[in-house]
């Protein structure tokens, strides 16, 4: 997994240097349209940096607990509203990086039980992943995958491998707890992934860890009672971070059995 990384890595940086033999006529993109490429990133980033000091507080889980009376009240008066609401603001805080995806995932368990909890967490998260992917995609995703596919020597054999291997990849990075989400959610876009392959790998590679954090979320009832925090370590705790693992395993398959032949050939 690190060398699948570490390997993307060294493309983009190869890639940044000036290829032997360039035609010196190529028409270079003027420096307007390369900023108005890269907003998307920039107000990204922005938001993140500005939510990271004003939203501490309001997405966290004091602030769950206090206002849990209030929350559930308004759930049961306005269901279909709170659930559309709640994915919107799911979505929201994975597209722009935003401190408290965890607790937000808790407060889906909370506010709706494990089930349809999960289902609304996996859809807002795969809703935000898939608008930070355009949204890099679009500013620099292009550019690095043309100079990809004009490659030639290493990085050609570095890319054509990364293509040969794209849906263990892209599952590996989401079942792998290691992986942060933002960066799962931005080297599909650097390495042009086909946007059809992310959202189906996102939606369905997030469901195991999501569904174990929303169902702690299910219990906060008790553990606001007794005035306690959730244990959120509990993925870590090997019966569950077993079969997880196995799954990841299971992705990784495909990879190092085409390894095992092209050193047999």
């Amino acid at each position: 997994m690190i060398g699948l990384l570490q390997r993307a890595w060294v493309a983009h940086v190869v890639l940044q240097q000036p290829r032997k033999g360039a035609q010196m006529s190529q028409t270079q993109p003027s420096q307007g349209s390369r900023g108005t490429h890269v907003l998307p990133l920039i107000a990204i980033g922005v938001v993140a940096v500005i939510g990271a000091f004003t939203l501490r507080d309001y997405l966290s889980f004091q602030a769950l607990a206090d206002n849990r009376e209030a929350l559930i009240a308004f759930r049961d008066a306005n269901y279909v509203l709170s659930v559309l609401g709640f994915v919107a603001i799911y979505t929201l805080v994975v597209a722009f990086s935003l401190p408290g995806a965890t607790i937000v995932t808790l407060a889906g368990g909370f506010l709706f039980a494990t089930f349809p909890g999960a289902m609304f967490n996996v859809v807002g998260a795969t809703l935000g992943a898939t608008a930070i992917f355009l949204a890099a995609r679009w500013g620099l995703g292009a550019k690095l995958g043309a100079k990809l596919e004009n490659a030639d020597g290493a990085v050609k054999r570095i890319k054509d491998g990364i293509d040969e291997n794209q849906w263990s990849m892209l599952f590996l990075i989401r079942l792998v707890p290691a992986v942060p989400f933002f960066l799962a959610n931005l080297i599909p876009a650097f390495l042009e992934v086909p946007l059809h392959r992310f959202v189906i790998s996102t939606f369905l590679g997030i469901i195991p860890g999501t569904v174990v954090y929303t169902s702690v979320g299910a219990g906060l009832s008790e553990v606001f009672a007794r005035g306690e925090t959730p244990d959120l370590g509990i993925i870590f705790e090997p019966h569950i971070i077993g079969p997880i693992l196995g799954l990841a395993v299971l992705a990784a398959l495909p990879i190092l059995i085409k390894a095992i032949r092209k050193k047999e050939l």
